[in-house]
């Protein structure tokens, strides 16, 4: 079956470390078909009206028609560009953070239309369903397992926290709670953080890090890591969000961290946090304040060893990528016969 994956995220010079790009290439590696850019700007965080997304490639979409089954959309939330009205074959929609405060933006008589609606999470597929949309799926995200394994946790005093999902703009600092954990450092002296940054905003990370006295406890690593090698130095991972739609909803830091074995810190906003408390491979965080991070970082140390035991359980086991290509498989086939 040959496919055309479309991506509204910008090319990015680091195509590797994009959650996106990686899923797109372990179901190509699996089912091939090509994959197009069609967010014209040159970077995250752009103006560009997405409303004109695809337009300026239609021509060349159109031309590919000939030749595949299907088109499978990839973007971070539900939004029905006005270009896919022209398509004429199936198109598979897969959204990849929580549709959180963009439910209400939603326009479901024409989301109707598409062949499926993919989302990472029951959560977000209730939401759907309760607005009368039923073309929903639940595809649970994977990534390569086999680059991590466990490890025992740092010894001797103090906590230390990897914190991904890096900010795009000046506001994410707040709302990424950036700031918040660098407040929940200065506030208690044994914390340590490590940030994994992704290229952007590296001088005005530093210039936080050096005005709030913090430059011996937080790390910035602004380059390509083995990230198991991180993790292993660590004792958990934190990704918060003020609103779902900020980050991926199950985000590839915190599965790289299940996957080693280490406990993970998450915000309520994101689906991912149901997940957390059912299966108790971490703490939610009910507010991306330092005071939220301080209330949900003192719960974990209190059951490290449980979180710990139920994370190793979980990891390796629930978000492999050969789900994920399965999944897509058995899907593909249903619509694209």
């Amino acid at each position: 079956m040959s496919l055309l994956y479309h991506l509204m995220i910008p090319r990015s010079d680091a195509p590797a470390l994009d959650a996106v790009v990686q899923e797109v290439e372990s179901l190509q590696s699996r089912f091939g078909g090509e994959r197009v850019y069609l967010n014209p700007a040159h970077r995250p965080g752009s103006l560009y009206p997405e409303r004109l997304y695809g337009l300026h490639r239609l021509s060349y979409l159109r031309r590919q028609e000939a030749a595949i089954r299907l088109h499978h959309v990839y973007n971070s939330h539900l939004f029905f560009f006005p270009y896919l009205r022209w398509l004429r074959r199936p198109i598979v929609y897969s959204v990849t953070t929580g549709l959180g405060s963009w439910s209400g933006r939603v326009d479901l008589k024409k989301v109707g239309r598409l062949a499926a609606i993919v989302v990472s999470n029951e959560r977000d597929r209730a939401t759907l369903r309760d607005g009368g949309v039923e073309n929903v799926r639940v595809v649970r995200p994977g990534i390569d397992t086999s680059r991590f394994g466990p490890s025992p946790p740092p010894s001797g005093s103090g906590f230390t926290l990897l914190a991904g999902s890096a900010p795009w703009t000046e506001a994410q600092f707040r709302s990424k709670g950036v700031e918040a954990l660098l407040a929940a450092a200065r506030a208690r002296p044994d914390l340590q953080l490590i940030f994994l940054w992704r290229g952007l905003l590296v001088e005005e990370m530093q210039a936080r890090v050096a005005g709030w006295g913090l430059q011996g406890r937080v790390e910035v690593i602004n380059r390509r890591v083995d990230v198991n090698e991180v993790l292993a130095g660590v004792h958990a991972a934190v990704v918060l969000a003020s609103d779902a739609t900020l980050v991926k909803a199950f985000p590839h830091s915190l599965l790289e961290s299940l996957a080693a074995g280490r406990p993970v810190l998450v915000s309520r906003t994101l689906p991912m946090a149901d997940y957390v408390e059912r299966t108790g491979c971490g703490e939610v965080v009910e507010a991306v304040s330092s005071e939220g991070v301080l209330a949900a970082l003192a719960r974990l140390e209190a059951r490290y060893k449980a979180c710990r035991a139920a994370a190793l359980g979980v990891g390796q086991q629930d978000f492999s990528r050969q789900a994920l290509v399965e999944a897509f498989g058995r899907l593909y086939k249903e619509i694209g016969g």
